[in-house]
């Protein structure tokens, strides 16, 4: 009885009942831990710990920098950890702290022998060293002596998190039992003296497969029905359901190899959706009238997903509410609140970069900050742009909404008395005293693609129901693939949504809930303040989204729209000259952000190598002004070999800096300029070989493979990548991997690990994008 006793104790948190002194139900305990940059690792955690309950547990929930709240040193409970990455494949900010802490030498082997974990990783595989934020932990974890019970999970946002996080929840409510039942018998076995008669038994380390829907009678007895053709919602939390109050990353970067089986998921799910693409057919009915059959779309499906049973996640938990006070006078805010690190800057010179004719209308503006002191920056240093929603958007939101009457109200924001939501708090980047048209246009991402858990919510908010059940599919397991062609690829905003399902009206709480925060948008610094001081210059693509299934027609991108309007009266086009007596300039809000790791060596002899096509090419022009300065500044310097490859369609249409990167040529400040045109003479290029005539910039490497791979291997010389992740940046590291086995006559993992190598010396880095 003292032996049960003690591991109860042990494992579990206990309660008495404040008029018996009887002790009640006691419930096994674990701890989440959780590492998150944008939000999506925190609101999975979130849905961990709100879910535990149902399956008898008690989850006590920490970010991992709140070291005051939990102690691993002693923890004698299972540990779960979920954790993002970030930047150059970092941890997030709020982990930095904690990694610190166990990366000390001064720790044994031994430190974590009695620690028992499960990590879930999460990253995107278009960025480099995916999920590496997790591994850096993972990896501290294992040489620190700490035990796996549950296999790790790596999450791919380039096919969608649900993929792998799914499966890898279902899952783990078994391991965690199973770990404490281990721990539980390991401990009683301890004090009878037995601890070393029975061998230890390996961990759980099997993941569900995703495409399994299994519900133990549990599971059925906590089901709801939502719908007729709905027979099932699972209780367990979705990774969509978890993924409430996520932002889309966008700045995020991670790193290499899926788990088993994922990469093969994804490619399913992503062929299934070609299913629905086919062009309507057009049949003649009875009457001799053509009639068109229907098409699947955002709002309609088809066979079989039409007529199949679904499985939807859970509803989520509301926890806000929401009121509102009407002001006699109310100063109006018209940009971010200030910040120490936020400033408004006039943009003092705006020019378009392409001709009218190209494709892609890239434009660079020149940013007066002479006035802030602490704007000083280097090359390689980007920065984050403050921008609004679209008014025209905020206006029809308010409409939607039935709000706009209540525009300039100040809106109050507080938790419900009843919620069931565990941690639940108003939202920190949300501010008092604010007007529902500020919180509109400055706070919540209206523009963000919607999660199956909104929609999830969105259902009980649906009159018509056709409507009803079309988002019943889409957050359904098996509407998946549907989710993905219709919601997610096409990036279609929460307006769009609603603006599709016209029967559907939210209340405000709903938005500011499941709504991620309107993130500012980074750019990459285009200059030296050797070079310009006082001035900052960045370049930038037009972003344009095609009108699609759910968009009538096609718009601009957030940011990149709402800077071509700001700038259009001063704009300087091709060919036309500057003018003396310009309108007033503009004024946008930026935030430095300083990449200690994305710089041109500090030593003038060490050789570089940069590839930028487009208007990645942007902060390799900061590199080449400083180096000038440098080398004019220091004439008897040695300065070693400087390599850039760029790429763009059209000599004559989307050449970008060619006058300057030229003139680089000239001074001796580019040793080589290596540049390529993927749409010129193309009837020629179709009958000659990439080789004879390079397309890309990693044609170009290819044919200079010995330099390269002797300046990045024999030299200590250092490579930079910068520009689109998903296609160019992928490419680039195959055709490394390419002249590295051809050089040194190695095989494929050979050349992996020398390339790995280079980006763990920090010589082999990146800044992309999605």
């Amino acid at each position: 009885m003292l032996e049960s006793t003690c591991t109860l104790v042990m494992l579990a948190t206990s309660k008495t009942d404040a008029t018996s002194g009887m002790p009640c139900e006691v419930k096994p305990r674990f701890v989440v831990l959780y590492g998150s940059q944008k939000g999506q690792a925190q609101s999975i955690a979130e849905g961990v710990a709100e879910v535990a309950e149902e399956h008898g547990l008690v989850a006590e929930l920490s970010c991992l920098n709140q070291n005051e709240k939990y102690n691993l040193e002693k923890e004698n409970a299972p540990v779960v950890f979920i954790v993002s990455t970030t930047g150059d494949g970092e941890v997030p900010d709020n982990a930095l702290q904690f990694v610190r802490r166990i990366k000390k030498k001064t720790l044994s082997t031994d430190h974590y022998k009695h620690l028992c974990y499960a990590l879930l990783a999460l990253g995107d595989t278009n960025y480099a060293n995916f999920c590496n934020g997790g591994k850096i932990v993972e990896r501290r974890l294992q040489e620190l002596g700490a035990k796996q019970f549950y296999a790790t999970g790596y999450a791919d946002d380039g096919v969608g998190l649900e993929v792998v996080v799914e499966p890898w929840l279902e899952g783990l409510w078994k391991a965690i039992k199973g770990a404490l039942s281990k721990m539980a018998s390991d401990r009683t076995g301890h004090l009878k003296g037995e601890a070393g008669d029975s061998p230890n038994e390996p961990p759980d380390l099997s993941i569900p497969d995703v495409q399994l829907n299994l519900l133990s009678m549990t599971d059925h007895q906590n089901c709801e029905s939502v719908g007729a053709s709905v027979q099932t919602v699972s209780k367990f939390p979705s990774a969509a359901s978890s993924l409430a109050s996520a932002t889309q990353t966008a700045v995020s970067d991670f790193r290499p190899a899926s788990p088993a089986g994922s990469p093969g998921l994804a490619s399913q799910s992503r062929g299934a959706a070609s299913v629905f693409t086919s062009a309507p057919e057009t049949q003649t009915g009875d009457a001799g009238v053509p009639h068109v059959a229907l098409a699947a779309s955002l709002t309609r499906s088809l066979p079989p997903l039409s007529e199949s049973s679904l499985n939807v996640p859970a509803l989520p938990p509301p926890y806000l509410d929401v009121s509102f006070q009407e002001v006699d006078t109310m100063e109006q805010l018209i940009g971010p609140l200030n910040k120490e690190t936020l400033h408004e800057v006039p943009i003092s010179r705006a020019v378009q970069l392409t001709r009218g004719d190209s494709v892609k209308m890239a434009l660079l503006l020149e940013l007066d900050i002479s006035a802030y002191l602490m704007m000083t920056y280097q090359p390689g240093d980007s920065f984050d742009v403050f921008c609004p929603n679209r008014a025209t958007e905020v206006e029809d939101m308010l409409h939607r909404l039935g709000l706009h009457d209540q525009r300039n109200h100040r809106v109050h924001i507080s938790l419900r008395k009843d919620t069931k939501k565990k941690g639940a708090q108003v939202p920190s980047y949300i501010v008092h005293n604010i007007s529902l048209l500020y919180l509109l246009t400055w706070c919540l991402e209206i523009r963000s693609v919607p999660k199956k858990a909104f929609l999830r919510a969105l259902v009980e908010h649906t009159e018509d129901g056709v409507q009803r059940r079309r988002l019943q599919e889409l957050c359904s397991k098996q509407g998946t693939t549907d989710y993905n062609l219709y919601v997610r690829d096409p990036s279609l905003s929460v307006s769009e949504l609603l603006a599709a399902f016209p029967s559907c009206s939210p209340p405000l709480s709903l938005l500011i809930e499941h709504l991620p925060k309107l993130q500012p948008r980074p750019y990459s610094a285009a200059s030296s303040c050797l070079r310009h001081p006082g001035k900052l210059h960045f370049v930038f693509n037009m972003v344009e989204f095609p009108a699609c299934s759910g968009r009538p027609a096609g718009r601009r991108g957030l940011c990149t729209g709402w800077l071509f309007d700001l700038i259009n009266p001063v704009l300087v086009f091709p060919g036309k000259a500057e003018s003396s007596g310009s309108p007033a300039l503009p004024k946008i809000h930026v935030s430095l952000r300083p990449n200690c790791s994305f710089r041109p060596p500090s030593d003038l002899s060490v050789p570089f190598i940069m590839v930028g096509p487009g208007t990645g090419v942007a902060p390799f022009i900061g590199f080449l002004q400083q180096r000038e300065k440098e080398r004019q500044e220091n004439p008897e310097a040695t300065c070693g070999e400087t390599w850039l490859f760029f790429g763009c369609r059209h000599r004559d249409g989307d050449y970008l800096f060619r006058e300057e990167l030229e003139s680089f040529v000239s001074s001796g400040t580019l040793s080589h300029l290596k540049v390529c045109f993927s749409r010129d003479n193309q009837e020629e290029e179709e009958a000659t070989t990439p080789a004879a005539r390079p397309r890309y910039v990693q044609h170009n490497l290819l044919l200079n493979s010995q330099p390269i791979t002797d300046i990045l291997l024999k030299q200590n010389g250092y490579l930079y990548v910068c520009g689109d992740a998903k296609n160019m940046a992928k490419d680039v590291n195959n055709a490394l991997m390419e002249m590295i086995k051809t050089e040194l006559q190695v095989d494929q993992l050979d050349a992996m690990k020398r390339l790995a190598g280079l980006r763990e010396e920090k010589r082999y880095l990146q800044d992309v994008w999605g």
